[in-house]
């Protein structure tokens, strides 16, 4: 039995780039379908038959529901396996695309992304702990940087992959260019992830579980929908109070368990709270210019999907190149000066948004696209490493899955607010309500980006700020 372990282990310290190589293309093509259906909501729209805000709810449903199942998949990881819970999360997504691409109703959309939210969910819970598990200390960096480096291209290049394919394709082959790469990647996993692994065997808080989704659901839910209707609307009200009691009920009722959902002693360790924070955050202005930059380069600059879509890729083919150098500048430098330069520059990234506007040269957008992309490669592969270096090994999932959960609340939270401010601020510009594009009106758009992208920077400025924090208390820590 031993000499059976020995080898697994064996196997699966030889063949860890590989195993790296089907986790982390998983979590690429989990992250990108956050993203890449915006690009293709008009034509969504137009297919089955529904309004365009209606149809926004086919990207909305996928975050929420992925937020929602995080958590307890975590948990679930820790509990029985983690590679166990991830090789049911590939199969339950590929179904989950496949369903997806099938033309029918709107509430046959909506079901179908739900399955493909939950396949996410089981992988992206478990995948940074599967990562952090099988590779040692001084590769770690390298690795997650990867890992990290995937789910941010997953994240940000959406669009214009989505952009490429419509350009040859209808909006189905959105959802099923995942079932052939998601077969064969799913069969190199199987083959390559070791067969053994840490088991905790604590019971599951289904309780907690139930009080977290309903904070998830309604929260964002009234959020969305308030956006449609009105924030004054007293089912909008109702709904955001009782996902705030819910969000309390949660917190209360975990403390008093011996296996909770969340050990929220783990927010004791500043370094881990501060990281997970700033993970959030980044992906808040992330989103922020995923939702902003469309409209802009299609309807201020005037620009085809198909060549807004390819500007967009700027941003992860920066990714591609530097997110190497970050993980192996964090392997060897150490993470934390490493994240403070990358959110330098992507705090200058943000100032450059603000420069946009009607007569800018595209050449200005490459290279403001440019520079936040290298803060982003630079900043992934050491905060996650932190963040997974700050825990013990009987935590890893549950620390993955919170650090997953960070980036996908940051990417509703992205949507949501920038959205929010973006048609609030035009509306006041405007002296009306508006809820798109005005046409024939680029200057009303560029009033609320640039209102946007300020809120941005701040944000972004904040992240800086307490990441200085952290280096300095790091700092301090290694001369003791």
């Amino acid at each position: 039995m031993r000499r059976s372990f020995l080898m697994n282990q064996e196997k699966a310290h030889k063949f860890r780039w590989l195993s790296l190589a089907a986790v982390g293309l998983f979590s690429f093509m989990s992250t990108l379908d956050g993203s890449i259906v915006n690009i293709a909501l008009p034509t969504i729209s137009e297919d089955i038959g529904v309004p365009m805000n209606q149809s926004e709810w086919v990207v909305s449903v996928y975050l929420m529901a992925i937020c929602v199942f995080l958590l307890f998949f975590g948990k679930v990881g820790d509990s029985f396996g983690k590679i166990k819970v991830f090789k049911i999360g590939t199969i339950v997504f590929i179904i989950g695309s496949f369903l997806c691409g099938i033309p029918g109703s709107l509430g046959l959309l909506l079901a179908s992304r739900v399955v493909q939210a939950i396949g996410a969910s089981m992988t992206m819970a478990t995948s940074t702990g599967i990562i952090t598990e099988i590779f040692p200390l001084q590769e770690r960096g390298r690795a997650l940087g990867l890992i990290g480096s995937f789910v941010s291209l997953g994240a940000i290049a959406g669009p214009g992959i989505g952009g490429v394919i419509l350009s040859h394709f209808n909006w189905s082959y959105i959802f099923w260019i995942n079932v052939p790469v998601g077969i064969i990647t799913m069969m190199f996993g199987w083959y390559f992830l070791p067969k053994t692994e840490f088991k905790s065997g604590e019971k599951i808080d289904y309780i907690g579980f139930i009080l977290f989704a309903l904070f998830i659901m309604l929260f964002f839910g009234g959020i969305f929908l308030g956006q449609e209707k009105s924030f004054t609307n007293p089912l909008i009200i109702g709904m955001v109070i009782v996902s705030l009691i819910s969000l309390v009920m949660f917190y209360r009722y975990e403390n008093k368990q011996e296996s909770p959902l969340v050990h929220f002693h783990l927010f004791s360790n500043q370094i881990f709270t501060v990281s997970l924070l700033t993970a959030t955050l980044i992906f808040v202005t992330n989103f922020f210019a995923n939702v902003v930059n469309p409209f802009y380069l299609q309807n201020v600059l005037g620009l085809e999907a198909n060549i807004a879509g390819f500007l967009m890729m700027v941003f992860p083919l920066v990714m591609v190149v530097g997110a190497p150098l970050s993980g192996y500048l964090t392997d060897k430098k150490g993470p934390h000066l490493i994240t403070l330069i990358g959110l330098v520059l992507l705090t200058l990234g943000q100032i450059g948004y603000l420069v946009l506007g009607e007569s800018s040269p595209v050449i200005l957008f490459i290279l403001i696209m440019s520079l936040v992309g290298a803060g982003n490669a630079m900043f992934q592969a050491p905060n996650n490493t932190i963040i997974m270096s700050s825990v013990d090994k009987s935590e890893y999932g549950v620390a993955g899955s919170m650090n997953a959960l960070a980036r996908n609340f940051g990417m509703v939270v992205g949507i949501s607010l920038s959205t929010t401010i973006l048609y609030q601020s035009m509306s006041f510009e405007m002296g009306e309500r508006v809820v798109g594009f005005i046409d024939g009106r680029p200057d009303i758009f560029v009033y609320g980006m640039h209102f946007t992208y300020m809120v941005s920077f701040a944000i972004c400025l904040f992240a800086t700020g307490i990441t200085f924090w952290r280096f300095s208390k790091a700092k301090k820590e290694m001369k003791k």
